[in-house]
């Protein structure tokens, strides 16, 4: 068992958003993102399905050159390789699912 929370040892990044590992069991790893408003990751993707929940803010949500206005308790999920970004239109938090077969270090290098 393990218990961690969302909201616990906050940071906001100055220049990019904060990307934390919470937990990571046999079947997936869930990252928390921290973002300032403004602050950006810019369009990636992965080989993997994701979720993705808005936990606190709001965000820009774009997908394939579509934007969509995700705020708090939304949820969305993408198929693999599916093209995406995300802006923040206020501090937001994120809380986001990965396959155990996905790496938080590709999400890490995302803005890099």
């Amino acid at each position: 068992m393990q218990v961690t929370s969302l909201l616990k040892d906050l940071n906001y990044g100055d220049k990019n958003p904060v990307i934390t590992k919470l937990i990571e069991n046999d079947t997936t790893k869930e990252i928390r993102i921290v973002f300032k408003k403004g602050q950006e990751m810019k369009e990636h993707k992965t080989k993997f399905p994701i979720t993705i929940e808005v936990f606190e803010g709001e965000i820009d949500f774009g997908v394939n050159n579509v934007s969509y206005i995700l705020k708090k308790g939304d949820i969305i999920s993408l198929d693999p390789n599916v093209s995406h970004n995300l802006i923040a239109a206020e501090d937001s938090i994120i809380r986001l699912s990965l396959s155990k077969n996905d790496s938080v270090e590709r999400v890490l290098n995302v803005n890099t």
